[in-house]
């Protein structure tokens, strides 16, 4: 039989439930994402939400899986990186069902989650990823028992840039999928900030420098196209030269950032121009949920990784390349 993991994931604005079996079938997908009435994202007010609606998300991915509590045989929870007080509302969630259940606790980094959902999504063995989301932007790769980062934003993740962006142009959150269609409309290409620091890059220089063409009545939507074109070229160049230094032939898209189309043909004309696969992952597994956190529990639970109550403290500063991958040879 098959083992059950329920993964539960809690590290910014998005609290989600997944029910995931060993042999990679999801069974339930649920999560809820806060969406303040004005600015960003307060840690506070998001892990308030995750305790309010946590338990009715939890119970409605049992649902929605068509199993109970005590068919789970595994509790896996987002350890980090992301935001203190979010993370410290899962993870108390989650140690008090691996304890109510008298099941294994396992710790997820998610980032890494995030790449190995998008491996199952797509049958990858070994990808150059591109992970893209609110709180992080980096190109990473497997190598000598860990995943790499190849190269990373020095400052603001690019999903950051364009919820800031969209704020100060009047738009809503998140602001992402809102520019992307906004762009679509610009004819005028306004040249900004293309800052490319060898295999790492920044996008504050573009947000200063839109913020500034605001101000100077140029069009929004011009606005929006000029901002895509340049940050994504800059994240295809890196992804590229990551590409051509490892020699990998796949090319994974994933994070919330990869529901955005326009990246998508980016990153699929470089994966033309190296004649390697290409995927992105589906809608419902690019941003924060659950899902990705129970594979990955399972990836880690089968290899022989668990973690003690005691031990299960989180960490909001967790990097990707900071995690020994036992379960990859």
């Amino acid at each position: 039989m098959p083992k059950i993991c329920l993964g539960i994931e809690g590290t910014a604005h998005s609290f989600g439930a997944g029910v995931v079996t060993s042999d990679g079938k999801v069974l339930a997908n649920e999560w809820d994402m806060l969406k303040p009435a004005q600015g960003g994202i307060h840690p506070r007010e998001a892990s308030r939400h995750h305790s309010d609606l946590g338990p009715s998300i939890i119970n409605r991915a049992l649902s929605t899986a068509g199993i109970s509590f005590k068919d789970i045989d595994l509790v896996a929870y987002s350890r980090g990186p992301g935001l203190g007080p979010c993370l410290r509302t899962t993870a108390t969630i989650a140690r008090t069902l691996a304890l109510k259940l008298a099941v294994p606790l396992v710790d997820v980094n998610h980032c890494v989650a995030h790449i190995e959902i998008g491996c199952l999504e797509s049958g990858f063995v070994d990808p150059v990823t591109v992970y893209v989301s609110g709180g992080n932007t980096q190109v990473i790769a497997f190598a000598g028992g860990r995943f790499r980062t190849f190269g990373e934003t020095l400052d603001i993740a690019i999903g950051n840039m364009l919820d800031v962006l969209a704020r100060t142009l009047g738009m809503g959150f998140p602001g992402g999928p809102i520019i992307e269609t906004t762009a679509k409309e610009g004819t005028t290409f306004h040249s900004l900030p293309y800052s490319v620091k060898g295999m790492d890059l920044s996008y504050s220089g573009i947000l200063t420098a839109a913020k500034r063409l605001y101000k100077e009545g140029v069009a929004t939507q011009d606005i929006c196209f000029s901002v895509q074109e340049t940050a994504f070229g800059m994240l295809a160049e890196i992804a590229e030269r990551a590409l051509a230094h490892t020699k990998k032939e796949e090319l994974l898209l994933t994070g919330g950032v990869a529901r955005n189309n326009r990246l998508t043909e980016i990153l699929q004309g470089v994966s033309e121009r190296h004649e390697v696969r290409f995927h992105k992952v589906s809608p419902s597994l690019a941003g924060d949920q659950g899902a990705m956190i129970a594979w990955n529990g399972l990836l880690q639970f089968n290899a022989g990784r668990q973690i003690r109550i005691q031990d299960s403290h989180v960490l909001p500063k967790w990097r990707t390349d900071e995690q020994d991958i036992i379960w990859r040879q």
